[in-house]
């Protein structure tokens, strides 16, 4: 069973930046593919970010790509996403996730999640 306990998030301005920390337990850290995904309400929780077990290793949604970026530290077993340049319509839930797999941006196939933590971009 892996835990994942994502902090944060909070309010921010339009064109400011945030950084999002999660942090990850009950397995070996570098076995596992982290991720980002984020979900408003009444819609379906959407890709951001991913990072295999080397910071080298990364995929992005298209449209974030440039915007944000995903990080790890091993030693900490803890990941990373900051973000800039942040608009309105990046307010939401940021959920952390982790699996086994690489290159799967669906929610519906990562195993395990946290609880998320609020991202509210606005002035």
């Amino acid at each position: 069973q892996v835990r994942l306990v994502e902090s944060g998030g909070g309010l921010v301005q339009p064109g400011g930046s945030l950084t999002l920390s999660c942090a990850a337990s009950g397995r070996t850290f570098t076995d596992l593919t982290m991720a980002w995904f984020r979900q408003v309400p009444g819609k379906e929780r959407e890709f951001v970010a991913a990072i295999g077990w080397a910071n080298d290793d990364t995929y992005y949604a298209d449209s974030l790509k440039g915007r944000f970026t995903i990080s790890r530290d091993n030693a900490k077993n803890m990941i990373y996403i900051q973000m800039s340049t942040l608009k309105p319509e990046d307010t939401a839930t940021y959920y952390c996730a982790a699996d086994l797999h690489w290159g799967v941006r669906s929610a519906g196939q990562w195993k395990y999640w946290g609880q998320g933590t609020q991202v509210t971009v606005s002035l």
